[in-house]
């Protein structure tokens, strides 16, 4: 899979279940033009409001393994009692136009995906401590409390294998965070270069030529 950063960054967004990775996944998505969620693959069933093909692709445990047979996810994983799953297709139908694909994934599938993809951007998001987590778990109606605790503590010291670390603590403050991450890395001078990316920093065609074509006059 092709994912030159000319064509569009991978970023990879995780944390332990209860840290909010899906709320500031979304307003990512909202505040960001740039971004685009690649849509993961569960066995799981539908929470309320979840939609098939919009929030996940909910898939039966006999489809899902036999998509795994057939090559089709870039990283799968049993968690808890469930599969999940990223189609490769997925990020590259993103990455080819030009934009950067997000992942919302667990830890493991995040680490699978770092493994293949190198060059993807890995975002550990944390919560401000498990007393925290413990009562967000509770405030969103989790029947398996305790085991999504003692998972948590295990996938936490995973954090040190990630590029970035953000606190979920203020989720404003933690979506500022990331978005600098994410309009920093286009910023980037081997990605305006790369591709046609110039036109994301409003330059005119003079100078657009210039930079292109010009030569410096300072010697490195």
């Amino acid at each position: 899979m092709d994912t030159k950063p000319s064509k569009g960054y991978v970023y990879i967004l995780s944390a332990p279940s209860g840290t909010g990775k899906t709320t500031i996944g979304n307003l990512l998505l909202k505040q960001l033009p740039f971004l685009e969620r690649v849509i993961t693959a569960t066995t799981r069933q539908p929470r309320e409001g979840e939609k098939h093909g919009v929030d996940y692709y909910f898939l039966q445990e006999e489809d899902f393994k036999k998509k795994i047979e057939e090559g089709y996810f870039l990283e799968w994983a049993k968690v808890y009692r469930y599969f999940y799953g990223t189609p490769k297709s997925e990020v590259k139908r993103i990455t080819d136009q030009g934009k950067d694909a997000l992942l919302i994934i667990d830890v493991q599938g995040a680490l699978q995906v770092k493994k293949i993809l190198p060059n993807a951007v890995s975002i550990f998001l944390l919560p401000p401590s498990l007393e925290e987590l413990k009562n967000r778990l509770i405030n969103r109606g989790e029947r398996e409390l305790e085991l999504r605790l003692e998972w948590a503590k295990g996938e936490i010291p995973c954090a040190k294998h990630f590029d970035y670390l953000v606190v979920n603590d203020v989720l404003e403050k933690a979506v500022e965070e990331i978005k600098s991450i994410m309009i920093a890395n286009r910023r980037r001078v081997s990605f305006i270069l790369g591709g046609d990316n110039f036109k994301e920093l409003g330059l005119n065609g003079e100078l657009i030529n210039l930079i292109k074509g010009g030569k410096c006059h300072v010697s490195k």
